[in-house]
């Protein structure tokens, strides 16, 4: 594939400090970059703790947890976004309560959401998709009002802001991701992060076995073992240096896209106005939804991959419903993510929406 939609961009010395882990040979969960890559993580977000996990996964399973949801208690959560965030909420016994999405900015509809809560409703889940920011300051005013807890899901949104502030500041606890296909990626890896902390020494121990505070190989709850290792901290921290290059490049690639784009039936994924979209995946919406399908195989044919945008979590088997999310239902079926790793050019860009003219110029004349 010529274009592929996500290749890791290494900005430095992830190298030198992965031989550095090997020469050491503290390879796994303890070693020196462990808590380097915590501590300029926190300091990027803008947050007291940030304990390092082993995928986004286990992120949001550990924050759930820490927060003591469980069985009885019901999550809100939109239908629209990556099947992880149900999941770590059906992992801890609790109930996810599906919400819609918003038209413009694709992410949970808060007014939807204050419809769903019920008795049992102990916590809201806002998804930061595609690198665009949730309404978190109404979504704030709705937990308080209702005293509901909230986790951040921060998987594609590292560099995303609302209000002058990092997305993953104003829930009770947040998480993140650094897959392969991540803004910065550790191979496999996520964080969570707190204000708070007890939660933030729950997390701690929890991703540990349980291993109890003052003394040495005592278990005193049931734990996992979610912890990272040194190498993928070693990676993650390079990464961290570069992040500024690596954010405003991506920026320059979705500023790309809009002008190439112009003029045709479809619309490039909105900014909020008062946040940064960090454009994880610069995503499309056709205006038509029977040329979604072919234009990927079309494109595909030619070289560029794509992915279509979320399924949705209600139309699986395991969370199967028969209501209906009439935003969420469009948006998934007419969406895609384009190419959007930073090593992109602008001719690649010019390349890839030649070919996304073309297609349209075609079906425009059938």
């Amino acid at each position: 594939m010529k274009y592929p939609v996500y290749s890791p961009h290494f900005v430095g010395k992830e190298k030198e400090y992965v031989n550095d882990c090997l020469d050491s040979t503290w390879i796994s969960s303890k070693g020196r970059y462990i808590a380097l890559f915590e501590d300029a993580f926190s300091q990027f977000v803008g947050v007291k703790h940030a304990a390092s996990v082993s995928n986004g996964t286990v992120a949001l399973h550990v924050a759930l947890i820490a927060l003591g949801i469980g069985p009885g208690d019901e999550v809100l959560v939109p239908t629209f976004t990556y099947i992880a965030s149900v999941n770590s909420i059906a992992y801890t016994g609790a109930t996810p309560v599906f919400v819609d999405s918003e038209p413009e900015f694709w992410q949970i509809d808060v007014a939807d959401a204050r419809r769903k809560i019920s008795a049992k409703t102990k916590a809201i889940m806002p998804v930061h998709l595609y690198g665009q920011a949730c309404d978190m300051v109404a979504i704030m005013e709705l937990a308080r009002e209702h005293n509901l807890l909230v986790v951040e899901d921060c998987a594609e949104a590292i560099g995303s802001m609302v209000e002058g502030a990092h997305v993953g500041t104003f829930g009770d606890i947040s998480t993140f991701s650094f897959f392969g296909n991540k803004t910065i990626t550790t191979g496999e890896g996520g964080m969570v992060v707190t204000n708070n902390d007890e939660y933030a020494e729950m997390v701690n121990r929890l991703k540990g076995q349980g291993l109890a505070a003052n003394r040495e190989y005592w278990h005193d709850l049931v734990g996992f073992n979610y912890r990272m290792t040194n190498i993928c901290a070693a990676i993650g921290y390079a990464q961290l240096e570069g992040i500024g290059q690596i954010l405003a490049k991506k920026k320059e690639i979705a500023v790309w896209y809009k002008e190439e784009l112009v003029n045709l039936a479809l619309n490039v994924h909105a900014e909020r106005e008062g946040s940064v979209h960090s454009y994880w995946m610069v995503s499309i919406l056709l205006r038509d939804k029977n040329l979604r399908d072919p234009m990927r195989r079309f494109l595909r044919e030619n070289g560029v991959e794509t992915r279509p945008l979320f399924h949705l979590s209600h139309e699986m088997e395991m969370y199967k419903e028969d209501i209906s999310y009439p935003v969420a239902e469009d948006l998934s079926t007419r969406g895609m993510n384009l190419p959007s790793y930073p090593d992109l050019g602008r001719q690649d860009v010019a390349n890839i929406c030649a070919l996304i003219r073309k297609f349209m110029l075609v079906e425009a004349n059938k």
